[in-house]
């Protein structure tokens, strides 16, 4: 490791080759990260829910089952103990090892970002990887999406670490793994790379320095997930290859941007339902490790309710686990479930995704979402379909459209997930109506969101802090701000301290710079490095300046921007700097004082805060 860390030390930031590299490294970690959890999942389900309850949840037409189906008849009630263990075991790994995995994992990536400048835990990939498995595997309501974004987020912040990388450096990497894991996941990698990006903002705001790196990771991550697939599913959306529709009519976009306003309300009651969950679990009097249990029982009963009223359609269950199955119907045969089942289908998955991850659990929200927004779009294509058989043909259509639409508004994440959806289903038939109603749930929806920890836009990143003052001072020079005419006074480098304390007794200064015979500066010094000497006169006479100044000292000159002094100030906590002549070398020109520097910063934001403000009263 010291080595590869040496390596990227002498490569500058920008060099392409060490950023496909390290990329690359965290794509292949990130891609065998999919496969281990893929196959743990599988695992978990075959020898739990399967071998015990006789339940085996409906897959997508794209899947691959790595175990052979089991027909055995099912049984509610073992269903139900078998999703409550699961659950007990999920928390008490998540809260003894790594309390930071328990809920939905990418909000944890976008906080590691924002707030944690890109540092995550090792342990706390491993710890998601385990508890997220065992979670979706014993039946719990959730996505794969974050769990395999903290795996390839936490290895990306490792590996950060360890090179010791810079903070920026390190949250790209972050951001990469992330966007690795969701592209192998997922079989998207151009979905994943932006999705790294643009799901940190809630506004239209994107973090485009993590682009490049994230497509890179995402095409490793892809590549290597896909190796564990049969031939004849590798390169097939997870939704099948079949899902091939056309827009018609601009008239259907009447149509679509009703199933807009029906989406954010249902977004809107699911993240009050999610997060009025979490806060519930939060105050129950019990200690953490048990409530994904508690959970995950009433998820359960939840579904087997459902199952007794709906006794013929098994697509019911697509409440629990991931429930794939299900929207698959609902994209190629949404009549045969009918209206009810699919609206209940839609609001349950709300109530038992919120208890599975809400008290605890540990799962994605995006899989859930797509059920919702799936389900949701469905029932409206079918309902428009009654009142309007003419103008809506194919009310599976507004299924694909919901899937994104839905999950655009909550999420704040427009463009990869019209990607990703167009990924998921091969369908590149309906971008215009997609598009359509991915921009309106994110215009509408902008007063709640699912993950939390997203901020504004860039201004608002604890991570860019700074970058903004920057941008402001690069306008400035050194020599529109600083005095040359103010009186500074300069002592000889071979004055005794007895005459600098007498010179210090008449003077307001606090920075003093040290000149040779030839008034060429060599040194400075400040009041504060006179002191030592106050309590001993012996050496007044005994010391002079040379003595008591810093030969190695900092300095500007007149050409330097503000941002270079800034940096200077700040990063040895001075409160004035010498300007010298950069033709004539040691020669004193003024002092720079820091509060200066401020005070043109200050005025700076003023003038364009009044130019934006008259700017847009030009446009009203």
């Amino acid at each position: 490791m010291d080595r590869v860390r040496q390596l990227f030390k002498h490569n500058e930031l920008h060099s392409l080759g060490k950023w496909i590299l390290l990329a690359s490294l965290v794509g292949i970690v990130a891609g065998l990260g999919a496969i281990v959890f893929d196959v743990l999942g599988q695992t978990v389900t075959r020898y739990t829910l399967t071998q015990f309850a006789g339940f085996t949840p409906l897959e997508a037409a794209g899947e691959h089952a790595r175990y052979a189906h089991v027909t055995q008849s099912l049984s509610p009630w073992i269903l139900v103990a078998i999703m409550t263990l699961g659950g007990l075991v999920s928390g008490m790994i998540v809260f003894k090892f790594a309390p930071e995995a328990e809920g939905h994992g990418t909000d944890a990536a976008i906080d590691a970002f924002h707030n944690k400048g890109g540092r995550v835990r090792a342990i706390v990939p491993i710890v998601k990887t385990i508890a997220s498995a065992i979670t979706l595997g014993t039946g719990g309501s959730g996505g794969r999406e974050g769990p395999i974004a903290q795996i390839g987020s936490g290895f990306g912040a490792w590996l950060g670490t360890k090179l010791k990388l810079s903070g920026r450096e390190r949250r790209i990497m972050l951001a990469a793994g992330m966007g690795a894991g969701i592209g192998a996941i997922f079989r998207a990698p151009l979905a994943g790379a932006v999705f790294a990006g643009e799901i940190l903002y809630s506004d239209a705001d994107l973090e485009a320095d993590v682009i490049v790196p994230a497509a890179a990771a995402s095409i490793i991550a892809y590549s290597v997930y896909v190796q564990s697939l049969p031939a004849d599913v590798r390169f097939v959306p997870i939704f099948g290859a079949e899902l091939q529709h056309k827009f018609v009519s601009p008239l259907e976009l009447l149509a679509y941007l009703v199933l807009a306003v029906v989406l954010v309300i249902v977004g809107a009651l699911y993240v009050r339902t999610f997060y009025g969950t979490q806060k519930l679990f939060h105050q129950l009097p019990v200690i953490p490790h048990v409530r994904p249990a508690i959970g995950a029982a009433i998820a359960g009963l939840i579904g087997i309710a459902l199952l007794q009223i709906f006794l013929d359609q098994p697509a019911i269950l697509g409440v629990l686990g991931t429930g794939y199955g299900t929207l698959q119907i609902a994209l190629t045969a949404a009549g045969s479930l009918g209206i009810p089942l699919l609206i209940v289908v839609a609001l349950m998955k709300i109530v038992t995704t919120s208890l599975t991850i809400g008290s605890g659990g540990s799962a994605g929200v995006f899989g859930p979402s797509m059920v919702i927004g799936g389900c949701t779009g469905a029932a409206v294509g079918l309902t428009m379909q009654q009142f309007f058989p003419n103008l809506v043909s194919e009310p599976e259509t507004f299924a694909v459209v919901g899937m994104a639409g839905f999950f655009s508004g909550i999420a704040r994440a427009p463009i990869s997930t019209i990607i990703m959806v167009r990924a998921l289903t091969g369908d590149f038939g309906l971008l215009v109506p997609t598009m359509l109603v991915t921009t309106s749930t994110f215009v509408m929806s902008h007063r709640f969101r699912l993950y939390q920890k997203q901020v504004p836009t860039r201004m608002d990143s604890m991570a860019h802090r700074g970058d903004f003052i920057i941008d402001v001072l690069e306008g400035l020079q050194v020599k529109d701000i600083f005095n040359p005419d103010r009186k500074v006074t300069r002592i000889p480098e071979g004055m005794t301290v007895e005459d600098i304390v007498h010179h210090l007794a008449y003077s307001s200064q606090n920075y003093f710079p040290v000149v040779n015979s030839d008034d060429k500066m060599v040194g400075i010094f400040c009041d504060d490095d006179v002191r030592g000497y106050l309590y001993d006169e012996s050496l007044w006479k005994l010391a002079v300046a040379r003595d008591i100044m810093i030969d190695k000292f900092l300095s500007v000159a007149p050409d330097d921007d503000l941002n270079t002094a800034l940096l200077r100030f700040t990063s040895h906590d001075l409160d004035e700097l010498p300007v010298l002549d950069p033709e004539q070398p040691g020669v004193l020109m003024g002092m720079l004082r820091r509060r200066e520097t401020i005070a043109a910063y200050n005025q700076r934001v003023m003038e364009l805060k009044r130019d934006s403000k008259e700017d847009d009263e030009v446009v009203s």
